[in-house]
């Protein structure tokens, strides 16, 4: 037998030993009869020994094996027992295991007979194994050497089985009936006795397998005994958990215990008391709900302290000692250590013997007994606590506190949706503290006012309102102007500048094509039916005299060709071509000399690669000649008829060449070439490229492979879509919602445009709002809408489009019908009451461009909450979102709950490739100027000096990582890939044939080929990944090998000490010296223009300026060593004064005997003279020798003229910009960030598409979808904001549609292990916030409340409460949704900031108006209710500077809360006491701090019962898994023995794990009880109203930088001391600036002390934005030419309504509601009497007077603030002295 095995304790003396003692424990195991599919496992996964179906099998009495030897019967049997499974939906693996290979023979078997089962076994195992994949490839079958094999464990590991199914040796022990006559008695006594011992052998060998895998946790289904039943498969199940043997059930933690115990706890077979105690302590944590483990403190004895300390110590020595993991391993024990001790629950066992004497107890005692050699069974139960018997308590429940009540609230809206929300309610008022309700009389006074007390500021507003619109009007007039400069340096997916569509709208209307910049003009007014008819006869004319002058194009072309063939450079020749190519405007033209043209550009090829094979440099023109192959592939696109002598050219050129067999047009007509072709005259005979066909195309064509995906003509769009494009389309027109996600340069921008164009066509009131994250990306969307549309508007004050956002308003955003804008203003526009029923209906699609912004922690609750807010079909783009099909189900489930469906489409796939690189710059380098010569048709940057090539393969270093589903690659990592994969293949991994290109792709590839292609070997590469035994890291290294040399090469680098020169400021590593060797490389390279991307601001600025001085250093050498320099300087001198002496002489004179017809004017030759001088024809009229020298910058200046230049440079002098970034811009070199000028930055943006700037350094600011792409994007130094998704985003700017082929990416001073981490990253998940906050239910009231319930309002609401999930990414849970509203609501009732019917009370306008500083904005509320800012503004006038600095400091503590590092003692001394900064923030005043502090217990009060509320409800699970391991701890039921235990109630709202310490359901803090309650309940601490009070509610310091800017007004202290990072203090600033903008401008307007408008707050800014603003202003002309929408708009029936803010004075109800039950009036009487009586001494308080005069309270408040605003900006606007 297989006994021998020495894996296997199977040998007969195992068996014999252990018989007796195996089924002793198999008798006592509680078994169960279940339908295993339906009541136990469902489709779970179980493993069946293969051996024991076999046994059944092989003992089934219609099986003949003696002597009939039916082997096909035994088969069949096997498969009909497995089909029955299957055929019921079993999920299960077999495993026969060797060492059992004898257990298949049933025992009544006879020896002579055994082979034949065995050969049975054999042949059914081979089989099963070859035959049944096929039918069922999910049933595994394998074999393993025996159940301890390495083999086999690692198949548990990697498999999740649940059980096991075997049969556990049980059978009749009759012999087969047909053998007894047969034999003799001795022979059958013999035979019996042989079956016996048979029997018993294979019972004890299953039942060992039953215990091996009982021990390590799985339970056991029979074999034996198994019945079908109908769909049923009932059979016995072990269950592992019950009385079963000390080894199985003990756990780690009852291990431990017994260890310890017996080590120092016994002596002399006797146990210490404390170790009863101890033993007792641990069997109860099995057993005990943990629950119920909420016991009272009870003193420990000094000894009982002693022994839990001698416990703690062994523990932890025993826990850290190698051996414990190891050994405690092979027991398979649960580890349950976290639970080790519990010392209440110990010190009341010590206290109380009876407690925890179960059977646990009596098991714990036997282990340890049979640890120590003794019975301590009897011992331990006959000793008694020395503290005696001790009294039960009466009852474990404590009765609960008066439940919580809420406030009265009913609102129709609302209602419906609370329904399911059964809560108590307060029947009585709620009482109005003394100084609010003095508060809340004088808001009444104010807002029921007929006019304004300060009539004289009214008048000054509105003086000031006329110069504000004055200069509003002039200034969108003049952003008007510069949006048309702007539109015209946009271009399309080709390259070509912009023509706007005239639109009319209506059912019938058609869109006007594009027309021709010559006939804009002419079309410019409408004519009447008749003028059409003579235009049409016009253009008939104009054609036949076009074709008349075919015989002029020609001639001129020829006298083109002549020019371009007199220049000696091919690579300029083929520009020259390139460009006339682009000047052939017309179809005409175009039909007439493009297939010419296109041919001459490839004669230059040609020609070029000639003189390579000539040289004998083939392999350095491979680029060329893939130029070559695209050349000739761009022939199949010429729209005009190509000749007999082009194709025959062509054909030839292909021969030659031997390039694959390309489609070559069909000839039409003939006529003489203008050159003679290049192959017409080549000495060269050997033509031919080096390469096979496929692998030329595959090394160097991919870049040009033809890119259509199922594209095919669409009349809607003036391109031929691909299928993906029109299956948007399409749903555009359904009016369908639409997520898009497809990378950069794939085709996304025509989707906005054409939903667009829908909404002007269909008529004139109908809008689209256009959501753009930045406002650089706002105000390029407005350019291209300019560029792309015109319509002309029946009445006045209507535009195509408008920009709004804080610091741009630009046409009427209520006129226009496309509305760019920012996630915050829309919200406000939406929730604007006025906005309700106008313009808010009107709305009938919302593009959300960059979709993906919903995870930022910033801004992204407010993308959320307009998501769900939307009131019509949404558009939501994006490029880079890591869980599509998670967000796609989202966004499906809130557009179902508006009625609209919505549609994902998505494109993987880009436009043009990206080929990545390292790069490490050479040393030493010297630089001496920019090379004239750059590379021609070279695409990439693979030979460069100091670039290292990175193939995506390479940087799946980190097997976990698996491969991101979005890693692409290109044709040439297919090829390499492909080798390097077929070089490393092995006989168990091979690489299939049909992945050998020459079996997988055509003889001319496409890019959909390649696709193909590519998702094959990915397959084929995630299963090497997934396999650790195969070759995969062979193709690593591989793959990576000059990644490795380049790491190694840098380990060997001397590393500088970056302790000592760190700067703390910067976290990138980047040496800035270094970028300008990078970038002479790109020139070289001719892969200019690129971005450089480094997020740091600072960063940005120090590495430009450091190009520029370094440039401008090599130019003063240069112009100091050159003759040529010093020859030109002497040329210009002496032409200077050549003009001057002419000068002198006066202007020349003009004879006046030919009139004054000019062109026959006699000059004399001094004339002529002077005027050659002195005209523009001259090069020295344009020469400065103070510009930048050809060589020594990176400016294309043949891209922009002199006086376009000039213009551009006058505005920003204007504005001071610095003159280093001036030089910049002279130098080709921009700078991008958010902290620029604003002008500065769209000129930047303007002058890099023109082309004129060649290199911008930017922060993430052109990486959301700024049209700026480039040939090249670096990564220059590593940052925390380099992550895998602004990598990707950044990345995607490379490689520009229609211009470049393949874009670039090189990585400068970033680690290769990041470069890895970063391209083999998989693109995070979106998350998101809960959206319904309590300021956003507040502003939901106001919009329900002043819109008077209006139709929009209604269904915003109801959209918004129909979620089903709590956020993005968070768990279905509506009830949690319903009953936070509800506590918001109730929250905000106790706050008097809604009444019992939902309308906004008193302060609500003020609170909703900070909606962006939320919480702080409630605390500012707390603050100004209960009269702290009336008491401390009361003295405004006498204590002016005393009031002002504790203002400051009370709202630094509330807005822009920044934490400090726990400082170190020598950062305190060394910068802190140098500075005039404090750093950490001084504490609120003490005033300020009761409030807060009352206001924050009420807050806690309410969201405590919203816990317990929704606990009661809909919480049923025990609270009784750990949070992330979700170990279960404790029992289910209180066993009897621990019901002495001193229990207290268990907790409700608090976690059962923190109840252990002794902590009950009154919590000190909100903070408090977010991190302590219970699971099940959603309690987000952020969307609590409430700031925690600092210091006492929070572990670390303030920042005290708005104090101390206040104080000081010194921003360099703010970055030295306060470590506000230096391109981050404008914004931190501004944001405060805006907090008190909004609350001087809200309490104006509540006071109607300004013109009233909800929709003022979108201009509401900070300082920073108006002085901006300022210096715009000096600059904007009287007069820009140009009118807009805004400018001469007038108000419609739609427009802004004055806003009423609903108040309230509390007062006490005359009657009970009708809803109040009959039954709890008796109740209500009591509580309106306590209510009365707490009424009248709150009236003694009000009769008291306030500290601040009747009436002038708010005044005060709102001049201190007004002040506090002047002195803060004051010192903020010096930024700028």
């Amino acid at each position: 037998m297989a006994g021998s095995d020495s894996d296997s304790d199977t040998s007969s003396s195992a068996i014999e030993t252990k018989f007796h003692q195996v089924l002793g424990w198999y008798s006592k195991l509680y078994s169960r009869r279940v339908d295993i599919v339906g009541d136990y496992a469902g489709n779970e996964l179980f493993l069946i020994e293969g051996d024991s179906i076999l046994l059944n099998c092989f003992s089934d009495k219609h099986l003949d094996f003696d002597p009939g030897f039916q082997l096909l019967h035994a088969t069949y049997a096997v498969e009909n027992f497995l089909r029955g499974l299957v055929s019921r939906r079993c999920n299960f693996h077999v495993a026969f295991f060797e060492n059992h290979r004898e257990l298949c023979v049933p025992p009544s078997a006879s020896d002579g007979n055994q082979e034949k089962y065995l050969l049975a076994r054999a042949v059914i195992i081979r089989h099963l194994s070859v035959n049944l994949k096929s039918a069922y490839p999910d049933i595994e079958v394998h074999v393993f050497p025996s159940i301890r094999s390495k083999a086999f464990a690692e198949y548990l590991e990697a498999t999740d089985l649940y059980f096991i199914m075997c049969h556990d040796g049980a059978s009749s022990r009759a012999l087969p009936k047909k053998n007894i006559t047969s034999k003799t008695p001795d022979a059958l006594e013999d035979e019996y006795h042989d079956v016996v011992g048979h029997e018993m052998q294979t019972k004890t060998i299953y039942r060992l397998f039953i215990h091996w895998f009982m021990e390590r946790g799985y339970n056991a289904a029979l074999v034996n005994g198994l019945e079908w039943r109908d769909t049923k498969v009932i059979t016995t199940v072990l269950e592992k958990r019950i009385n079963s043997s000390r080894k199985q059930s003990l756990s780690e933690r009852e291990y431990l215990t017994i260890l310890c115990i017996s080590k120092f706890a016994v002596r002399n077979g006797v146990m210490h008391e404390y170790g009863s105690a101890l033993l007792r302590h641990t069997a109860l944590l099995s057993e005990l709900p943990i629950s119920e483990r909420r016991i009272t403190t009870t003193d420990l004895p000094n000894n009982a302290e002693a022994f839990l300390a001698r416990f703690s110590e062994l523990s932890r020595t025993i826990i850290d000692s190698q051996s414990w993991s190891s050994n405690i391993s092979k027991f398979s024990a649960h580890c349950d250590i976290a639970d080790l001790v519990d010392g209440r629950l110990f010190a009341a066992c010590v206290h109380d013997y009876r407690c925890g004497r179960n059977m646990r107890y009596k098991l714990l005692i036997d282990a340890v007994g049979l640890v120590c050699g003794t019975d301590l069974a009897s011992a331990a139960s006959n000793r008694k606590s020395a503290a005696g018997n001790r009294a039960e308590p009466g009852t474990s429940a404590i009765v609960n506190p008066k439940g919580y009540k809420v406030l009265p609230f009913a609102n129709s809206v609302f209602d419906t949706h609370l329904s399911p929300v059964h809560l108590a309610v307060d029947r009585s008022e709620e009482i109005t503290d003394a100084t609010s309700a003095q508060i809340f009389r004088e808001v009444s006074h104010w807002h029921n006012s007929n006019r304004p007390i300060d009539s004289k500021g009214r008048e000054e507003h509105a003086a000031r309102s006329q110069k504000q619109q004055f200069f509003a009007r002039r200034r969108n007039q003049w952003f008007m102007a510069e949006m048309m400069a702007y539109a015209g340096s946009l271009t399309n997916a080709i390259g070509k500048v912009l023509d706007p569509e005239t639109i009319t709208s209506g059912a019938n209307s058609k869109l006007a094509p594009p027309l021709p910049s010559e006939k804009r003009l002419e079309n410019a007014k409408p004519k009447g039916a008749p003028k059409v008819n003579k235009k049409e006869g016009i253009a008939a004319s104009k054609k036949s005299k076009d074709e008349a002058s075919s015989e002029k194009v020609f001639q001129g072309w020829q006298t083109t060709c002549a020019a371009f063939e007199s220049e000696p450079l091919p690579a300029v020749r083929y520009r020259r071509a390139k460009q006339h190519l682009g000047t052939l405007n017309t179809d005409f033209k175009l039909g007439l000399l493009e297939a010419e043209v296109r041919l001459y550009m490839l004669h230059v090829l040609l020609g070029m690669w000639i003189m390579h094979c000539g040289d004998d440099t083939k392999e350095q023109g491979l680029p060329l000649a893939a130029l070559i192959f695209d050349t000739i592939s761009s022939f199949s696109k010429v729209r005009g008829a190509v000749s007999k002598t082009i194709c025959n050219n062509l054909t030839a050129t292909i021969k030659a060449l031997k390039l694959p067999q390309l489609e070559v047009p069909v000839p039409s007509g003939d006529r003489a070439l203008a050159f003679n072709f290049a192959l017409r005259n080549s000495a060269v005979t050997n033509l031919s490229i080096p390469l096979s066909a496929k692998q030329f195309q595959l090394l160097h064509c991919g870049p040009y492979f033809e890119r259509s995906m199922d594209s095919a003509p669409d009349h809607r769009v003036p391109f031929e879509p691909d299928g993906w494009q029109r299956k948007v389309l399409d749903e555009i027109d359904a009016k369908r919602s639409l997520l898009v996600i497809a990378p950069t340069s794939a085709g996304k921008t025509f989707i906005s445009f054409y939903a667009m164009k829908q909404v002007l066509k269909s008529n004139d009131d109908d809008i689209l709002v256009y959501v753009a994250p930045t406002k650089a990306l706002v105000n390029q969307i407005a350019a291209e809408v300019q560029a792309r549309f015109s319509k002309k508007y029946k009445y006045g004050g209507k535009s195509v489009w408008g920009i709004h956002t804080r610091d741009m308003r630009i046409n009427n955003p209520t006129g226009c019908q496309i509305l760019v804008t920012v996630p915050h203003i829309l919200q406000i526009m939406l929730l604007a009451p006025s906005n309700a029923n106008a313009w808010s209906k009107r709305v009938k699609w919302i593009i959300f461009d960059e979709v993906h912004c919903i995870g930022q922690a910033d801004d992204g609750l407010i993308w959320e909450q307009l998501l769900l807010l939307a009131p019509c079909p949404i558009i939501a783009l994006s490029a880079t979102i890591g869980n599509p099909q998670e967000f796609n189900a989202w966004l499906i489930s809130t557009q179902k709950a508006i009625g609209n469906e919505l549609v994902m489409v998505q494109h993987p796939h880009r436009y043009s490739d990206l080929r990545k690189f390292i790069y490490n710059p050479p040393t030493p380098f010297t630089f001496e100027g920019l090379s004239d010569s750059r590379a021609f048709a070279r695409l990439g940057l693979d030979g460069s000096r100091g670039f290292t090539f990175i193939h995506p393969v390479a940087s799946l270093v980190n097997r976990a990582r698996g491969m991101p589903d979005d890693l692409s690659f290109e044709a040439r990592d297919c090829q390499m890939l492909w080798e390097s994969m077929s070089r490393h293949q092995t006989p168990e991994f091979k690489v299939d044939k049909s992945l050998d290109p020459a079996n997988a792709l055509p003889s001319v590839i496409r890019k959909i080929d390649i696709i193909k292609w590519e998702a094959s070997l990915k397959t084929l590469l995630r299963e090497w990944l997934a396999n650790k035994d195969s070759p995969f890291d062979k193709v690593i290294q591989d793959l990576g090998g000059p990644l490795q040399t380049l790491e190694s090469r840098k380990r060997q680098e001397p590393q500088g000490d970056d302790i000592e020169n760190g700067d703390p400021d910067r976290e990138s590593g980047v040496n800035v010296e270094t970028t300008l060797p990078l970038l002479v490389e790109l020139h070289r390279q001719d892969a200019l223009p690129g971005i450089i991307f480094n997020y740091d601001r600072s960063l940005c600025e120090d590495i430009c300026r450091a190009l520029v001085n370094q440039l401008a250093v090599a130019e003063t050498a240069w112009k100091e060593s050159s003759p040529k320099w010093k020859a030109k300087l002497e040329a210009w001198e002496a032409w200077k004064r050549a003009v001057a002496k002419a000068g002198k002489r006066g202007p020349p004179k003009v004879s006046k005997k030919k009139g004054a017809g000019g062109d026959d004017e006699a000059l004399s030759k001094a004339d002529l003279m002077r005027d050659t001088a002195s005209t523009e024809t001259s090069p020295w009229v344009s020469f400065n020798p103070e510009n930048p020298v050809d060589g020594f910058h990176f400016a294309d200046s043949k891209k922009m003229t002199q006086e376009e230049l000039a213009r551009y440079f006058k505005e920003l002098i204007r504005r001071e910009v610095p003159g280093w970034l001036l030089d910049a811009l002279r130098r080709g070199v921009g700078v991008h960030h958010a902290g620029m000028n604003r002008k500065y930055r769209q000129v930047v943006e303007m002058l890099f598409r023109k082309g004129f700037l060649r290199v911008v350094v930017a922060t993430g600011t052109l990486a959301l979808g700024i049209n700026m792409p480039c040939k090249t994007v670096v990564f220059s130094g590593d940052s925390v904001f380099l992550t895998a998704l602004n990598y990707r985003q950044a990345a995607g700017r490379a490689g520009r549609r229609g211009f470049d082929m393949l874009g670039n990416v090189v990585f400068h001073g970033v680690s290769i292990s990041k470069v890895h981490r970063l391209i083999s990253s998989r693109l995070p998940d979106l998350n998101g916030h809960f959206p319904i906050t309590t300021t956003l239910v507040l502003r939901l009231f106001t919009l329900l409340n002043e819109s008077k319930n209006s139709p929009f309002a209604v269904r915003s609401i109801n959209a918004l409460l129909s979620q089903p999930r709590l956020y993005l990414g968070g768990e279905e849970s509506k009830m949690t949704v319903l009953h936070h509203l509800r506590f918001s609501i109730e929250y905000l009732r106790r706050q008097y900031l809604l009444d019992s019917s939902g309308a906004p009370l008193n302060f609500a306008g003020c609170v909703s108006h900070l909606y962006f500083t939320e919480n702080s904005s409630f605390a500012f509320h707390a603050l100004l209710k209960d009269g702290f800012f009336h008491n401390l503004c009361a003295k405004v006038d006498k204590k002016t500077e005393s009031v002002l600095r504790k203002l400051m400091l009370t709202m630094a503590h509330l807005f822009g809360r920044q934490h400090c590092r726990q400082a170190d003692e020598e950062f305190v001394e060394e910068v802190v006491k140098k500075s005039p900064s404090v750093v950490f923030l001084p504490p609120i005043p003490k005033k300020a701090a009761k409030i807060l502090r009352e206001h924050n217990g009420s807050t806690l009060s309410i969201f405590t019962a919203y816990v317990q509320t929704f606990v009661e409800q809909h919480v049923t699970d025990p609270d009784d898994a750990l949070p992330l391991t979700q170990m279960k701890i404790g029992g289910d039921a209180i066993p009897e023995c621990a019901l002495s235990l001193p229990r207290c109630p268990p907790t409700k709202v608090r976690s059962s794990f923190v109840a252990l310490s002794g902590h009950d359901d009154n919590f000190e803090s909100i903070h408090d009880l977010c991190q302590t309650s219970r699971s099940g309940v959603f309690l987000e601490e952020a969307v609590v109203p409430y700031v925690g009070l600092y210091p006492e509610e929070s572990e670390m310091p303030l920042n005290a930088y708005l104090y101390d800017f206040f104080m000081h007004g010194d921003t360099t202290a703010l970055a030295k001391a306060n470590r506000i990072r230096r391109g981050d203090v404008w914004f931190v600033l501004n944001d405060f600036s805006m907090v008190l903008a909004t609350i001087v401008t809200s309490l104006s307007n509540f006071m109607k002390l300004t013109p009233e408008s909800d929709l003022d707050f979108t201009e509401v800014r900070g300082e920073g934005d108006e002085e901006e603003e300022r210096q715009e202003d000096k600059f904007v002309p009287d007069d820009s030419g140009y009118e807009t929408a805004s400018t001469t708009s007038v108000p419609g029936k739609g427009g802004p309504v004055k806003q009423d803010i609903a108040i309230r004075n509390v007062k006490k109800s005359k009657k009970v509601a009708d809803s109040w039950d009959d039954d709890a009036e008796e109740e209500i009487e009591e509580e309106l009497a306590a209510k009365e009586t707490e009424r009248k001494l709150k009236a003694v308080e009000l009769q008291d007077k306030p500290a601040w005069e009747e009436g002038a309270g708010l005044l005060n408040v709102l001049k201190a603030f007004k002040m506090l605003r002047e002195e803060f900006d004051t010192k903020f606007r010096a930024m700028w002295a």
